[in-house]
């Protein structure tokens, strides 16, 4: 019996024998690393079964990324237990960009440990080690790593790995149990680990594109009520080009980072004594945080939407009825009791619109119905995932609610993307892909997901249509829907090709249902709404945190916190400039006034610091011919501008929401 190979060259195809090798098919090619066999990933070495279906995977396609830093990742652990023989193994999988390795060790690792480390994987790369795959019985394995207690308790989770530990499938996975073990030239032992691979056929073509780039202390399985283990982080690529692209990459992301501009720009911060995810805003943040809620909220009521409000505390019964409280209840922070009930602080909106909407009856007439708020909710997230303004317990939502007939929802849905993304571009953020969020439709998983299949079924199909109508890329998420109907997720990419998930719409046909949610329909008789949830932001903090990576602090003219910096050259020219200001601040302008000790030298650098919009210079030849001239961010300059046309400039710039 033959197998059908497709050729490396698109549209050809081969046939094979029952037994050839991957490595005998492709082994010409040495960018192909391993094989996709009846759609199942395999190493090279494996033989091929009758009939089957064999796809080349290449090292620089997603597939092809993951089995190199996957490699990596066992090179790196190899490495660990050569330089310290006590440590023991936690897990290795790849992740976006790269891999890490959790290590139990009695000292945690610092930077030089880091560069020693790379030392030593660099002299097993160059050794050319295979990894060599073995089926394992439970027992064998637990002989075999009887000194690994974190892998003995994977080898307990098998079939179960992936709810068990981020990562642990790419040990156990759920069928059969494999070690791989590296072997040297020779054909001897070098080393071996728990895997379900694949891995590359040799560790040479690793090469020498990879870097660990941090260590971190992470829980073992997540959990904190677990051991604390040692996470060293790194990445692979290809090439020497594209490891050095992505290491750039980091950089100009570091330079970004919304933590540290937001302390040099004085925008927010996160005092201990809130505890850990509460930031507070100061001024200057506060004036982005008031454009950026006037702005959306004007929006919503352009859109046809009603602004409401609701309280931060509830009763334990209201996220019942809503469905969320066995859904959401570890991520909701601890229950209050008052006067005999349990209260809760409210972790989303929407329970409270829907009582908004039932407080009377309803006709057919009135849908759409829109309801928005500027919500605060607040969410336990985990210490080990609170990540300054991205991932906070204390957020506000630009949530709203959309109650319509089942026949409006498509049209209620488009006009929900068409605003999002709108937005979006108001914001500077314009390349976009979208995610369509499904439930899990086997076994135990599909149980977490309310709705006969019916709903689900119909609600996909709404969503689906206008993603695809809308002309974006569209990518699947199976199971990442909530548990009462699937999403739209966009995804923006900002200025340096990063992607964040920002806005979402949700198809909901479980609420209005646990609410007996109604309106009279055009025969009378009572018929169920369909809810559809969307924010458009997300959450305003997480945005705000974005915006300031996206725009590296250097906001355009409307969102500043200061539009205009007026620097006299002199002592004697702050009184023209002054009064150049005051006609700025008339027309609504952010103004400051640097009158400090100073001199002009410094007092430009620090405004290069501030990345303030417009800098405005006044020396003698200014003031004399009624004029200013302009410093911009990037350096450039114009000078003796007369005052009417600097006006001009600056309140046209900040009218329109120029990109400066």
């Amino acid at each position: 019996m033959s197998a059908q190979v497709p050729a490396p060259i698109a549209g050809s195809e081969r046939a094979a024998l029952q037994g050839t090798t991957g490595t005998e098919l492709f082994g010409d090619d040495k960018a192909i690393v391993a094989m996709r066999v009846n759609g199942q990933l395999q190493d090279l070495f494996r033989e091929l079964p009758a009939d089957a279906k064999v796809e080349p995977v290449r090292i620089d396609e997603p597939d092809g990324l993951n089995i190199l830093r996957h490699s990596a990742a066992h090179v790196l652990a190899q490495a660990v237990q050569q330089i310290n023989p006590d440590a023991k193994l936690g897990i290795g999988p790849p992740i976006t960009d790269g891999f890490y390795y959790d290590f139990d060790v009695a000292t945690p690792f610092v930077p030089e440990d880091l560069k020693a480390l790379e030392k030593a994987m660099q002299k097993i790369i160059n050794e050319g080690q295979t990894f060599s795959r073995r089926v394992v019985s439970d027992e064998e394995a637990r002989a075999e790593l009887a000194d690994e207690p974190y892998k003995l308790e994977l080898i307990g989770l098998k079939g179960n790995a992936g709810e068990a530990a981020e990562g642990a499938d790419a040990e156990v996975g759920g069928g059969e149990l494999t070690i791989y073990d590296n072997l040297r030239r020779d054909g001897s032992r070098a080393w071996g680990d728990l895997c379900r691979g694949p891995h590359l056929p040799s560790t040479k073509l690793i090469g020498n594109a990879f870097k660990l780039t941090r260590s971190a202390a992470a829980y073992w399985r997540g959990s904190e009520k677990n051991p604390q283990l040692q996470r060293v982080y790194g990445t692979a690529w290809p090439s020497k080009d594209e490891l050095k692209a992505y290491l750039d990459r980091l950089a100009e992301a570091e330079k970004r980072d919304h933590r540290k501009l937001g302390a040099e720009l004085d925008l927010f911060s996160f005092p201990d004594e809130l505890g850990s995810g509460l930031p507070v805003f100061h001024p200057k943040g506060g004036v982005i945080k008031r454009e950026m809620e006037d702005f959306v909220r004007r929006r919503h009521i352009e859109e046809g939407f009603s602004y409401v409000g609701s309280p931060h505390i509830t009763k334990e019964g209201l996220f019942h009825t809503s469905g969320h409280l066995p859904y959401y209840a570890d991520t909701m922070f601890p229950p209050m009791e008052l006067e005999g009930a349990k209260y809760y602080l409210k972790a989303m909106n929407c329970p409270m619109h829907n009582l908004i909407y039932r407080s009377r009856g309803r006709s057919y007439r009135e849908l759409p119905i829109r309801y928005f708020e500027f919500g605060s909710v607040y969410r336990y997230e985990k210490s080990g995932v609170v990540h300054g303004l991205t991932r906070v317990r204390g957020l506000t939502q630009d949530d709203s609610h959309s109650y319509c007939t089942p026949e409006q929802a498509p049209a209620e849905v488009k006009h929900l993307l068409d605003f999002v993304l709108s937005v979006l571009r108001d914001f500077g953020l314009d390349d976009f892909y979208l995610e369509l969020s499904t439930r899990d439709t086997e076994g135990d998983k599909k149980d977490k997901f309310i709705g006969s299949d019916e709903e689900w079924e119909i609600a996909t199909k709404v969503l689906e249509d206008v993603a695809k109508e809308s002309g974006l890329e569209l990518v699947p998420d199976p199971g990442g829907a909530a548990f009462y109907g699937p999403k739209i997720s966009v995804q923006a990419r900002d200025a340096i090709g990063r992607s964040w998930q920002m806005s979402t719409i949700q198809y909901d046909f479980n609420q209005p249902r646990g609410f007996e949610l109604e309106y009279q329909a055009a025969d009378g008789s009572r018929q169920r709404p369909v809810m559809i949830h969307s924010a458009k932001f997300g959450s305003l903090e997480r945005f705000f945190g974005v915006l300031v990576e996206h725009y590296a602090g250097a906001f355009p003219p409307w969102l500043s916190p200061v539009q205009v910096l007026g620097v006299p050259v002199a002592e004697e020219f702050a009184d023209y400039l002054g009064g150049v200001l005051d006609t700025l601040a008339a027309q609504g302008v952010r103004v400051e006034l640097d009158d400090s000790d100073d001199r002009f030298p410094k007092k430009i650098r620090n405004a290069s610091k501030s990345k303030v919009p417009f800098v405005l210079i006044a020396g003698e030849e200014d003031r004399s011919a009624g004029a200013v001239s302009f410093r911009y961010r990037d350096g450039s300059q114009k000078n003796a501008v007369p005052l009417a046309d600097a006006v001009a400039e600056i309140t046209s710039a900040i009218e329109r929401r120029a990109q400066v």
